[in-house]
């Protein structure tokens, strides 16, 4: 047995957790006085964001630096997978939550105040039927439609999961030219997912008086889009990385772990997607 592989690699004790925990302080801090109407706060939330990328960009090179100097065996390959598979199952929790949000408002609670005896007193012409802004909701909306954009962004995110695979057989297989061509495809088709978001949401905001404000339906409908899009903007920035890594020269078929990590994100990404077309868009 070899000496790397009876022993576990424990680096340096590392200063970036701290600069990290500074990062966030300015945000949450800046963020807290910027609601409040304090014009410093913009610039503190500024000042975190950019430490926190800057932390980030260095705390990885670390890592990467690590990893492509032989110092990572299948002992701490097996460490990364279990800390990505936990990452992946808070990520689940998360739009759980929202998904649970949604369900409670939809299945239980709108229907519930629209069964009530004194409704008609309370919120004449309330009905409780979904979508719905809730009762007392005064501005009248149209619900975003499922054949349209949310249908070619589903295609988009799909098509994006099938490409990714095909990069990663590339790797598998030794071939770099391949793995780099469907890489950028898939990053591709992902920017592409967020030029179109962004379109929808415009077209809500101006067109359909679908907005943040709109209620419950507005809340569930923006909350859980905008939080998958800001994964889905996570994962692009990702699989960039992935890419400029694969044009120098990182990753082996036998020992290429973070391109693996990545892959599992965005195809989790994908899966969320479904549902909400699934349960947001078409239901």
């Amino acid at each position: 047995m070899s000496d790397h592989a009876q022993h576990y690699f424990v680096p340096q004790p590392s200063h970036w957790m701290i600069v990290g925990s500074f990062a966030l302080l300015f945000m949450a801090g800046g963020a807290a006085m910027w609601f409040n109407g304090a014009e410093l706060g913009r610039y503190s939330v500024l000042l975190g964001f950019a430490l926190l990328v800057f932390m980030m960009f260095r705390w990885f090179g670390d890592v990467v630096r690590e990893s492509e100097g032989g110092k990572y065996g299948k002992r701490e390959d097996v460490s990364f997978r279990w800390g990505m598979s936990w990452f992946i199952f808070s990520e689940v929790m998360f739009f759980a939550a929202f998904f649970g949000a949604l369900f409670y408002a939809r299945v239980l609670s709108v229907p519930d105040l629209g069964g009530l005896t004194s409704r008609e007193l309370l919120w004449p012409d309330f009905s409780g039927q979904w979508p719905s802004a809730g009762p007392g909701f005064k501005d009248q909306f149209t619900p975003m439609a499922a054949w349209g954009v949310p249908a070619l962004n589903t295609l988009l995110l799909l098509t994006s999961g099938v490409t990714l695979t095909i990069a990663h057989f590339g790797m598998l297989e030794g071939n770099r030219a391949k793995l780099k061509l469907w890489l950028f495809l898939t990053i591709a088709l992902g920017v592409t997912f967020l030029g179109f978001q962004m379109f929808e949401y415009h077209h809500a905001y101006s067109e359909l008086n679908l907005k943040l404000s709109t209620g419950v339906y507005g809340t569930t409908f923006f909350m859980l889009t905008g939080f998958h899009g800001f994964h889905v903007t996570v994962g692009v920035i990702m699989l960039t990385t992935m890419l400029f890594r694969s044009f120098a020269g990182h990753f082996k078929p036998d020992h290429h772990f973070a391109f693996e990590a990545v892959a599992w994100y965005w195809h989790f990404v994908d899966v969320v997607w479904l549902l909400l077309f699934i349960f947001v868009y078409w239901i």
